[in-house]
C-alpha cells in the first residue's frame, strides 16, 4: 500500500476517533474532559490501529484515561466505522503519547547545559541588518 494512502487514513482516522470521543461517547465515566488524539498509526495490512492521546494530568491520569479507552475501544470503532467507509474497520489499542513530555525535558536539559544568555557582546553580528 502506498505511504500516501496510508498517511491520509491515520490522519483520517485520527480526526473520526476523536470526534467519536469527544461528541458521541461524551457521558462515559472516567473518560478525561480533555483529551486528544495525537496520532494514529495503522498496519500496512490495515487490520490494527495504534491511537496516541494525550491528556492534562499526572502519569496515573493518563494511564487510566488509556485504560478506559482500550475497555470501550470496540464501542469506539463500532461509531467511527459507520463513519469512515472501509471493508474492515481496524481494532484499535490506545497508548499515552509521551512525545510533548519528552519534548519538554530535552528543553529543560538544554537549558541547563546552556542556558540562554541575553547579554550579547556588541561585536557579535545581529540578526538585524543596519542602516
Amino acid at each position: 500500500m502506498s505511504t500516501r494512502r496510508v498517511f491520509r487514513l491515520n490522519s483520517l482516522l485520527r480526526e473520526v476517533i476523536s470526534e467519536v470521543i469527544n461528541k458521541d461517547l461524551h457521558h462515559i465515566q472516567g473518560k478525561p474532559e480533555l483529551l486528544t488524539i495525537t496520532s494514529v498509526e495503522i498496519t500496512a495490512d490495515l487490520s490494527f490501529a495504534k491511537v496516541f492521546c494525550s491528556t492534562i494530568g499526572s502519569a496515573e491520569a493518563k494511564t487510566a484515561a488509556c485504560a478506559v479507552l482500550n475497555a470501550i475501544a470496540g464501542q469506539i470503532s463500532h461509531l467511527a466505522s459507520r463513519k469512515v467507509r472501509m471493508r474492515i474497520f481496524p481494532k484499535l489499542r490506545f497508548y499515552v503519547d509521551e512525545g510533548l513530555e519528552k519534548q519538554l525535558r530535552i528543553c529543560e536539559i538544554l537549558e541547563k547545559v546552556a542556558p540562554h544568555n541575553s547579554d550579547m557582546p556588541s561585536d557579535m553580528p545581529s540578526d538585524t541588518p543596519s542602516e
